[in-house]
């Protein structure tokens, strides 16, 4: 992008708040710009405004700004933009259909069946981006040679299908023309197994543009990979957003003479690349404006520090970008935006909700900063707007920020500067009530002063920050210690010290336009096109051939698409992938084979198989050699090298930095004098102690005490970040430290749990993410685990102290514990729970417990899988510990584990465990996660003391009991000042009619309640008996979703509940019972009694559907969603998981592929939701059409009592399982049971409907505004991993 020909290169970042401007001018010199994106009243595009200005500016010539501009001197634009972004977040696209296989009108909508927040009773879930549904009759099958099978076709993977049914174009044709006459002209079109065989879409795409459509969408062009949903979100998001970015483009162009066809434009795409206007699609352009800072600091800071990897800080106004570079850029291939997921190459940029806009709270004795952000309008207090009180107003208290620094551009008429009383007279209020809760609550101390609450909240913003950059690195097994902090963006660089204090970095780097570094990137960034295609090959020597033939053709189409934009060969680079995995598992990976040059065992292109076996060892810790490796996907990026190469030196330095001004700023321990340098003035070599300020026109870079920042070669600022003095903590409460502890704590059981998925080998720890991690205090008592599966919370304390009273004295450093019994605090067999007792110097007894949970696919029983439907006795669903020493003196107990897990096969009917060596490999990753956990529990021990972690251990804990302590106090009080009693009852029933019976007596001076389950039916003969962890699981989950807000998820909880459970009784049964049905369904029943006695909501499905289908050579489980209870102000959400579950289910393509199944029909059952003034949510009906002989198992609920419906609500419907025999003979199975399926018969499974809330005959209230979503979208691969972890 050089300037020898001597015209302009643009490169522009349209925000949504500014648009930066970079611009290389003839002779090579550099003109930066930033102003509004949107300024109506002074012109009509931000872009094209900031060329005219420096057009204007560098020629000397007015040039008015209702012309054409001339593009003679214009050699190049390019653009990163948030048009698809802000498109998306507020739904502001193109109007869209979809066009979707007959069977499956609402598979968007039921998307994977779990719902975003686990503890939201209104399960509230982005609005899909298509307005109408069209059914398309045709069907595509893989084939399988049954007998009256067609002639099979080859799809481009090389698998085999048939045609069941042709597409009925004749029929399609009348309901296109409905569409037209409708106003829609933008399709999305999503067939079953397109990816392969894409003949039915593109008849079906060549019928629509003959018609008049203007966009149509094919799934197999959007994104040719298997999976139908992530493939079908992706076309809809291509036909929704690229009509509003080709009018962008087009009204950007008219600003320009000869709309800029001898110019050359390029768009910045998702994944770091640069694109021409006519390969800028929709689902592509998501990150557009985020990318260029990615490319942005890899091209500065990574080369600046010798090839160091470097974590990207771009902390803006709303939320702030995590992301990482070592020498290339990470991708991911399917991530959600904005409740969209999208399968499309994408730079993994992570979104968390922490900027300078994020508000500050203080709630029930813990500073809580965000997630809500006071956006651009009405912005923070000191913006004149009547704002909230944010980080900004924060930084500004302390003196980091200086007022004289920004433009005044506030006040409602935009002329006045940033109002430091404003923010001050905000943080009042906040701090009134800190000094309130610290003099009168539970433990008095001294009152805070305003600079100390300031402090106490930035502290907390940046430990929220450390987070997600500590879950990035560690997640890829490296050490977040080893890298530099790029920071940049608007609000970074108040707070780039601390994080990297905190972090243990010791370099941050600046970069001298960080405040516009996207743009800077668009101008290093090379022009990307990318091909690829799908497979299913085995990657052995047999078909490396093929491999290399199909690179080869992918590697061509690239270099001749970059040719067409006039690169030379010599400038084309092209890389090639594969998207390989072991087989039976879902963990693929993408690599590429530029560090493994081929071999004699290799295709020609590369050592692929090397280089996925060394990236799956660093990631996860281990390899499965015994295991053949599939190809999903081969691709190839293709790169023109164009980047501009910056010229501009740094100024030598002129003897000292010139003092701008004094200041006052607050650190820990008072005001210090502080010195502010202007950056233009500052030269190379330049060196600044801290505290000072560091300002430019677009940022202030805060270096702290103890830091020093030096100017480098080329101008940037490179600081040296020096050993934060340690501080003296106390063990007595502090509510600023109690917040950074909650964080430090959840993230000690974060990082666990990356390393128990990493190091675990089976598909349901590994991939399904079935596990919990977890931390106790010297009592048992749990302080933090993560991640919230709901029937893990709160079981493991139970599972812990029973620990702590059955061994006594017998607890030795070096042991190591492994228990699974109901009576111990199990919940059910298969769910292995490993506990290690840490010891420390001087103490006799345990300091701390910490514990993994992990679902074992097998541990033995009557069937595989170890949860039989009709078991009626605990051996029969497997092997059993109550109280066993896994590890004893530091070794690993493996014969006698063995001998353990084989022990069923003793029993008559039962086999010992199906798969031991998964076991013994999980169960070691537990041991390690384990030890992982005490590892950095010493080191916060280390840094505080013991006796300050364990006191803080108590205070997160009485944090937690205080906030539930509220809830239940303005719950009585409610029902006082209506007059009502402060008892409330409840009353349920399993399906075989046993009563689940509570009744709940609130006390309202103390904030405490007893939860009184006598009355609940006997223990049952079957498996629907429900271990008493299960209920104070139940519990737990109710209370969070009452208190309605993040809390600390804690042995705290249960402080002010007392829970009487009858012994002998369904909730707590004898030690040889049954229970593997009662961790699945009598789970929902209890949740459903809970907040039926509080009025939380009518009853939801209440119930997981658990459908197993094996015979001798394959297995498979699965949950099915239901219908969402409705609730005071909102409908039920149909076709979603609830309350105690929360699974993901198997996308319909890869079902097909891998089970001898068709999947008929998956759909919602309409009018299956309780009628009411707010209406239950529907069930779903799904059809399995069965190909081989196998054994179907159905364990399922409320087939017999519906759902109930709240104030006037009416019932949902039951569920209904149905077997629709060959010959057409239809059974009705009951709710469970265990039959033999053969080829031709159906499964219809009909789940129930959610209960309505209030009396279906009073007027429903206007909808009125819905409640608006956040203004950022927090997105990356450490969400998508929560997500995945939540949805188990």
């Amino acid at each position: 992008m050089g300037s020898p020909e001597g015209r302009f290169h643009f490169a522009i970042d349209r925000g949504g708040t500014f648009t930066d401007v970079f611009a290389q001018c003839p002779g090579g010199h550099v003109r930066v710009l930033k102003l509004l994106s949107e300024d109506p009243a002074n012109y009509v595009d931000a872009p094209t405004e900031g060329i005219r200005r420096i057009l204007e500016q560098e020629g000397g010539v007015l040039l008015p700004r209702d012309r054409p501009l001339d593009t003679s001197r214009i050699a190049s634009i390019r653009m990163g933009t948030t048009v698809a972004t802000n498109a998306l977040l507020e739904r502001q696209g193109e109007r869209v259909a979809l066009l979707v296989t007959r069977g499956f009108r609402d598979l968007l909508h039921v998307g994977t069946q779990a719902r975003e927040d686990l503890f939201d009773l209104a399960v509230p879930m982005p609005e899909m981006l298509y307005e109408e549904v069209l059914e398309v009759d045709e069907r595509v099958v893989l084939y399988r040679g049954e007998p009256g099978s067609g002639t099979p076709v080859k799809g481009c993977t090389g698998d085999l299908l048939e045609v069941q049914r042709p597409v009925d174009l004749g029929a399609l044709r009348g309901k296109l023309e409905g569409l037209l006459a409708r106003g829609i002209r933008s399709l999305a079109v999503v067939l079953m197994h397109s990816y392969t065989w894409a003949q039915h879409e593109q008849q079906v795409g060549a019928l629509a543009r003959e018609m008049g459509f203007t966009h149509v969408s094919l799934s197999s062009e959007a994104m040719p990979m298997v999976r139908i949903v992530p493939r079908g979100h992706t076309a809809c998001a291509d036909a929704y957003l690229t009509p509003a970015i080709q009018r962008y483009v087009q009204g950007f162009c008219r600003g320009f003479q000869g709309q800029l066809k001898d110019v050359q434009v390029l768009f910045m795409r998702s994944d770091g690349g640069l694109a021409p206007v006519d390969a800028f699609s929709g689902s592509r352009a998501v990150l557009s404006g985020p990318a260029g800072g990615v490319v942005g600091y890899s091209a500065t800071a990574y080369q600046a520090e010798g090839g160091q990897p470097v974590i990207g800080f771009d902390m803006g106004g709303t939320s702030t970008d995590v992301s990482r570079y070592a020498g290339e850029f990470e991708h991911v291939f399917e991530a959600s935006t904005a409740g969209v997921t999208l399968q499309a190459p994408q730079l993994d940029i992570n979104t968390v909700a922490a900027g300078g806009g994020s508000r500050l709270f203080f709630r029930s004795g813990l500073f809580v900063v965000g997630p809500e952000s006071a956006g651009a309008h009405p912005g923070p207090a000191c913006y004149r707007k009547g704002g909230p009180v944010t980080v900004t107003d924060a930084n500004l208290v302390l003196g980091r920020l200086l007022p004289a620094s920004f433009p005044c551009i506030f006040g409602p008429g935009e002329d006045q500067p940033l109002s430091p009383e404003a923010s001050r007279k905000a943080l009042e209020a906040v701090a009134a009530d800190i000094n309130s809760f610290l003099t009168n609550g539970p433990c008095p101390a001294s009152p805070l002063s305003l600079e100390e609450v300031a402090m106490g909240f930035v502290r907390v913003a940046n430990e929220a920050m450390c987070r997600p950059i500590r879950a990035l690195t560690q997640a890829r097994g490296h050490d977040p210690s080893a890298h530099v902090l790029a920071c940049f963006g608007g609000a970074g660089g108040q707070h780039a010290c601390a994080i990297a204090r905190a972090l243990g970095m010791d370099t941050v780097y600046v970069h001298r336009h960080s405040g516009l570094l996207s743009a800077l990137g668009l101008a290093l960034a090379d022009v990307v096109h990318e091909a690829q295609e799908p497979c299913s090959l085995p990657y052995v020597p047999e078909t490396f051939m093929q491999l290399d033939q199909r690179l080869s053709r992918l590697e061509e189409q690239c270099v001749d698409a970059l040719r067409a934009q006039g690169f030379p060969r010599s400038q084309i680079h092209t890389e090639g992938f594969l998207h390989l995995r072991y087989q039976g598992t879902d963990c693929a990976l993408m690599v590429s084979a530029h560090q493994h040059p081929a071999t004699a065992r290799s295709p020609r292109a590369g050592d692929f198989g090397a280089a996925f076996v060394e990236r799956y060892m660093r990631e996860f810790g281990f390899v499965i050699p015994e295991r053949s490796v599939v190809v999903d996907d081969v691709r190839v990026r293709g790169t023109g090298c164009s980047g501009l190469r910056l010229e501009d030196v740094a100024k030598a330095q002129m003897g000292p930095p010139r003092v701008d001004k004094m200041t006052q700023c607050y650190f820990e321990g008072g005001y210090q004098e502080t010195p502010v340098f202007l950056l233009g003035e500052l030269g190379y070599g330049h060196k600044l102690q801290g505290p000072c300020l560091i300002i430019d026109s677009n940022s202030t870079i805060l270096v702290e005490p103890g830091c020093q920042a030096e100017v480098t070669e080329t101008g940037d600022i490179r600081i040296s970040v020096g050993a934060e003095t340690p501080g003296t903590v106390g063990a007595q409460l502090d509510p600023i430290h109690l917040s950074i502890f909650s964080h430090r704590f959840m993230s000690i059981a974060e990082q666990m749990g990356r390393i128990l998925q990493r190091t675990a080998i089976s598909t349901n720890i590994k991939e399904r993410l079935d596990f919990s991690c977890a931390l106790f205090g010297p009592d048992g008592g749990l302080v933090s685990n993560a991640p919230h599966i709901p029937v893990h919370l709160g079981a493991m304390q139970e599972t812990v102290q029973f620990q702590i009273q059955h061994l006594g004295a017998d607890l030795h450093p070096g042991d190591v514990l492994l228990s699974n019994h109901p009576s111990a605090g199990g919940s059910h067999l298969p769910d292995l729970t490993v506990i290690t007792p840490v010891f420390w110097p001087g103490q006799t007894r345990p300091v701390f417990y910490v514990a993994s949970r992990g679902h074992h696919a097998d541990i033995g029983g009557i069937t595989p899988g170890s949860m039989p439907p009709h078991s009626t006795a605990l051996q029969q669903e497997g092997a059993v510990f109550l109280s066993f020493k896994l590890v004893q003196g530091g070794v690993f107990q493996e014969e006698a584990v063995t001998e353990a897990l084989q022990a069923p096969g003793k029993i008559p009917g039962c086999s010992g465990t199906r798969n031991l060596h998964d076991n013994l490999s999980d169960l070691r990753a537990q041991v390690a996660a384990n030890q992982k956990g005490i590892q950095l529990v010493g080191e916060l021990i280390g840094q505080y003391g013991l006796d300050v972690v364990q006191a803080y251990m108590g205070h997160i804990q009485a944090n937690a009991e205080l906030a539930v302590r509220d809830m239940l106090r303005a719950f009585g009080s409610s029902r006082q000042a209506r007059g009502l009693p402060l008892e409330v009852s409840a009353e349920d029933h399993m399906d075989d009619g046993s009563p689940i019976r509570l009744r709940v007596h609130i006390n309202l001076s103390q904030g405490s309640a007893v939860f009184d389950f006598s009355g609940t039916g006997p223990e049952v003969f079957g498996n629907l008996n429900a271990p008493r962890a299960i209920t104070l699981s139940a519990l737990i989950y109710c209370l969070r979703c009452l208190v309605g807000r993040d809390i600390p998820l804690n042995q705290g909880c249960l402080v002010p509940v007392r829970v009487v459970i009858p012994k002998g009784s369904i909730l707590d049964p004898s030690p040889e019972a049954a229970v593997v049905g009662g961790n699945v369904l009598t789970s929902q029943r209890v949740v459903d009694v809970i907040l039926g006695a509080f009025g939380a909501c009518a009853a939801s499905q209440g119930c997981m559907n658990n459908v197993t289908l094996g015979n001798a050579h394959m297995g498979y489980y699965e949950t099915v969603a239901g219908g969402a209870g409705a609730g005071p102000g909102w409908h039920g959400r149909s076709g979603v998981h609830s309350h105690m579950t929360n699974t993901r289910i198997t996308d319909p393509e890869i079902l097909e592929s891998r089970y001898p199944v068709i999947l008929r029909r998956f759909e919602l059952r309409l009018g299956s939701g309780g009628r009411g003034r707010f209406r239950g949510g529907d069930g779903v009906v799904r059809e399995l059409l069965f190909r081989e002989e196998a054994l179907l198992s159905v364990l399922t609920e409320r087939r017999a009592f519906r759902p109930y419906g709240l104030h006037g609500g009416e019932p949902g419907a039951r569920g209904l399982n149905l077997l629709i025999r060959k010959d057409g003979r239809t059974v009705n199975l009951g709710g469970k049971t265990s039959v033999s399926v053969y080829p031709g018969d159906v499964f219809c499974l009909h789940t129930p409907g959610g209960g309505g809330y209030g009396d279906p005959e009073d007027p429903v209230p206007p909808p009125g505004s819905p409640p608006q979503p956040p203004s950022f979208s927090t997105r990356g691969s450490v969400y998508e991993y929560r997500r995945a972890q939540e949805a188990v």
